[in-house]
């Protein structure tokens, strides 16, 4: 499929999804978004792919923000429908996923961009790396989900101080929040975020599904995040990578898992 905003390369088991709008410092318009939702459609439902990495093209920005000419003068009802349509179709979507979603946070990642790496399963930043979401100083909040997920990531207070203040966190402290999960330097977090998503690859693709769907439940209104692993845990054993999994341990050697 052909792109104008984005670029998808699958290789080895490994999509990376790469937002190139460099002139734009990578922000999210109403395309970008579009094209955004069906890479990873694409990617999420193809078998051979095991682990999807999301990053930003250039070494400036990661996604510098949303674009603000595309809804500077919407009504209120043009502004829940942005928010809605946008958390169904991209931030929910990536965050429900049932392959892996890693996201290499190259330079700036605020607002919208922000956003979209907290829809990630995880983060990897480069030292270079700026965070935040500073929509209070527009006028407006965080609409794609940067309210909820900022924290259940780093926790309630910081999470007010940091919408509050409009204000920006370099990689270090990101890390010290649990925002990310490992910094590197700029020129190795590809090689990195790889190698982690190779430690992802060893393992049953069906279990990793499985995993992302107790972990989400339990952040959500109504679910039960223990029920809902009890429910993952039991199909699992009507899996194959189950009997593939189990048969290999006794066995004393490597699985070699179907996916199914």
């Amino acid at each position: 499929m052909n792109y104008n905003n984005i670029l998808s390369e699958n290789q080895n088991g490994i999509t990376t999804i790469t937002i190139n709008r460099p002139t734009k410092l990578n922000a999210l318009n109403k395309e970008t978004i579009e094209e955004l939702h069906n890479a990873f459609k694409a990617a999420d439902e193809e078998s051979s792919v095991k682990v999807i990495i999301i990053t930003g093209s250039g070494e400036k920005a990661f996604v510098a923000g949303a674009d603000i000419s595309e809804f500077a003068d919407f009504s209120v009802a043009q502004g829940e429908r942005l928010a809605s349509e946008g958390q169904a179709k991209l931030f929910d979507f990536v965050a429900h996923l049932s392959t892996p979603v890693i996201a290499a946070v190259n330079g700036f990642a605020l607002g919208g961009g922000l956003e979209l790496a907290m829809a990630a399963h995880f983060r990897i930043a480069s030292d270079n790396a700026k965070m935040g979401l500073p929509e209070v100083s527009l006028g407006v909040i965080p609409g794609y989900g940067g309210t909820q997920r900022l924290p259940q990531l780093i926790g309630k207070g910081r999470a007010m101080e940091l919408i509050m203040s409009a204000g920006m966190i370099d990689a270090n402290l990101a890390l010290q929040y649990g925002l990310v999960n490992h910094v590197t330097a700029p020129e190795g977090l590809m090689d990195f975020t790889q190698k982690i998503a190779g430690k992802i690859m060893r393992n049953s693709s069906v279990a990793i599904a499985a995993a992302i769907a107790a972990i989400n439940a339990g952040y959500e209104d109504g679910e039960n995040g223990f029920d809902e692993e009890i429910t993952q845990f039991g199909k699992c054993f009507g899996t194959a990578d189950f009997r593939e999994g189990t048969q290999a341990f006794l066995e004393k050697r490597k699985p070699n898992f179907p996916g199914k």
